[in-house]
């Protein structure tokens, strides 16, 4: 099953998940994880190698678990996430344990989570059901919408939000798409201006002590596997990434 991200199709589905969800609320009760975001004191260098000494002092997130929590068995491979902000840009970087690389979509919006990849999904506290949403794969494409609110509330996926500013980068620790060979890992840098979400929502920068609701997932193609795996760092309790309510929080220090 798939996680419900933004496929129109996958709009049934949604439905079908929210009613297990209220029919059975406390099999799948989880604790939101938090995490505190520091400033960085200069720009980061986006090159997708998190060597920059500004993610010295960003702490890692716990390591991501399946989307259902302790339900389900732990991930096969580690993958981790830090962040750091200043006044321009929110910074993402991630790691992700990978002993074969692949990816194989190169166009900008494509549905990226076909693909093995990254996935960032973000609310701003500005008191409306709007929320945003970025995957990226190793091949540095992206996709970038924005949800007025969540599928199983009627929400619609807009694939017109493109995020201007935007920088990110891939760094292999391996090769690509190269199976005769052991890899270990690829890790993302990202970085989203603040100014990038007002054409859908009034987001303003955040100060110290905002807290905005936030989630990253992974997915996970296993060969010989009709369905794929989804690790994230928050769990949400059951296969859907759009309950915003079931989000992590970040705070901003």
């Amino acid at each position: 099953m798939q996680t419900f991200r933004s496929f129109a199709p996958h709009n049934v589905f949604a439905c079908v998940a929210s009613l297990l969800i209220t029919a059975t609320p406390a099999l799948h009760a989880q604790t939101p994880k938090t995490y505190d975001c520091v400033r960085a004191e200069k720009p980061l260098v986006i090159d997708g190698k998190l060597d920059d000494p500004a993610w010295q002092k960003a702490a890692w997130t716990d390591d991501f678990v399946d989307i259902e929590g302790d339900a389900k068995p732990r991930p096969r491979f580690r993958t981790r996430t830090r962040l750091l902000w200043d006044d321009d840009y929110l910074y993402i970087g991630a790691e992700l344990e990978e002993p074969e690389i692949k990816a194989t979509l190169t166009q900008h919006d494509s549905v990226i989570f076909h693909d093995n990849d990254f996935e960032v999904f973000l609310k701003p506290p500005t008191n409306t059901s709007g929320y945003f949403e970025f995957e990226i794969n190793a091949l540095n494409t992206s996709w970038d919408l924005y949800l007025n609110k969540p599928y199983r509330e009627g929400g619609k996926a807009d694939n017109s939000w493109d995020i201007p500013g935007l920088k990110t980068a891939v760094a292999l620790n391996g090769t690509l798409n190269n199976p005769n060979d052991k890899d270990h890992s690829w890790t993302v840098e990202i970085a989203i201006p603040w100014t990038a979400f007002r054409s859908r929502l009034p987001v303003e920068r955040p100060k110290p002590g905002t807290e905005w609701r936030v989630n990253f997932s992974r997915v996970e193609w296993k060969a010989g596997q009709p369905k794929e795996d989804n690790w994230v760092w928050s769990p949400q309790g059951v296969v859907n990434m759009h309950i915003p309510d079931k989000w992590g929080y970040v705070r901003f220090r």
